[in-house]
């Protein structure tokens, strides 16, 4: 008896990859770049994150110091000033300025840091910032010498009003209501503390509000003066180390010139102060000061912008 053909309804072999049909093959690439696209988004995603996560903390971490910094300078200013009677105001500016450029080059001799030279047209960028540069240092000077430490720190939130609404003009900045109603806050703080002000001096908020209206303008410039002087260098990049030693190198001839124009100088031959050693102490501290409160100012500057840094 013949056999029966077979009936089973096994399936049919699998082709190899070579045979199977092009649908199939469309639609397993498809399916690959799709899952390679996701992919690619989640680790964009990942390091997006990261990177707002170090500049963030670098924000928090540069404005500490700089709070730091500031909070420290204002009371060695005073004790200076005040503590030893010193009337020579430019004096003492050129030399905190002169101790900051004598630690810098001292670093770059032992190799630990480097500066961009200073070209002449690097100088001529740099020149109009450092000018304001001079009086915001001389008039803050100047205002610690009529005003207290408190009522000094309240009239300083003048600046921040004045630098929010150029932050607006220049950089086309918007500040959100939270912003506003906090420098509201500062300036009815200002007006307040203004009132209660026992030891009033005119001569005193003459210099701090020339001193809010330097500060604000040494904002507003100092980031964009940034950015143009970068393109001027032989590197392409400026350090802040280049940035400090710019600053405080050519504020020493307009220190020296002022101090010779108003007499300082004969008048710190004749005084008593000049040789006291801790007189000597405290001063070239606030070169150390000074240094550090430049290096933290343009890091926080260059992490965040002028109204966030005020």
């Amino acid at each position: 008896m013949a056999a029966l053909p077979a009936t089973g309804t096994s399936s049919p072999p699998l082709l190899p990859a070579s045979h199977q049909p092009s649908s199939e093959l469309e639609n397993h690439g498809f399916f690959a770049e799709e899952q390679d696209r996701s992919l690619s988004l989640i680790e964009k995603g990942e390091v997006e994150v990261k990177r707002s996560y170090v500049r963030n903390r670098q924000a928090v971490l540069s404005g500490a110091a700089y709070c730091l910094c500031s909070c420290s300078m204002v009371l060695l200013n005073k004790l200076v000033l005040s503590g030893f009677n010193l009337d020579a105001g430019i004096s003492f500016m050129f030399y905190q300025n002169l101790v900051s450029v004598a630690i810098i080059y001292t670093l770059k001799a032992c190799g630990h840091i480097t500066t961009e030279p200073l070209t002449w047209k690097l100088v001529s960028i740099w020149f109009p910032v450092n000018l304001i540069f001079v009086g915001m240092l001389l008039s803050s000077i100047m205002s610690l010498k009529y005003m207290n430490i408190g009522m000094l720190t309240i009239m300083k939130n003048l600046a921040n009003l004045i630098t929010a609404v150029g932050d607006m003009y220049l950089f086309r900045k918007q500040h959100n209501l939270q912003v506003w109603i906090s420098l509201l806050l500062m300036i009815v703080s200002a007006i307040c503390g203004g009132l209660t002000d026992l030891a009033f001096s005119g001569i005193g908020y003459a210099w701090q509000i020339t001193n809010c209206l330097l500060t604000a303008g040494y904002t507003l410039t100092l980031r964009k003066t940034m950015d143009v002087a970068r393109k001027a260098t032989q590197s392409g990049n400026l350090s802040e180390y280049s940035m400090v030693l710019l600053n405080n190198s050519l504020s020493l001839p307009l220190g020296l010139g002022l101090a010779f124009l108003f007499n300082e100088v004969d008048y710190l031959l004749s005084s008593s102060v000049v040789r006291s050693s801790m007189f000597w102490f405290v001063s070239t501290l606030t070169g150390f000061v000074g240094l550090a409160i430049s290096f933290t100012s343009m890091w926080f500057l260059k992490e965040t912008g002028p109204t966030t840094y005020r």
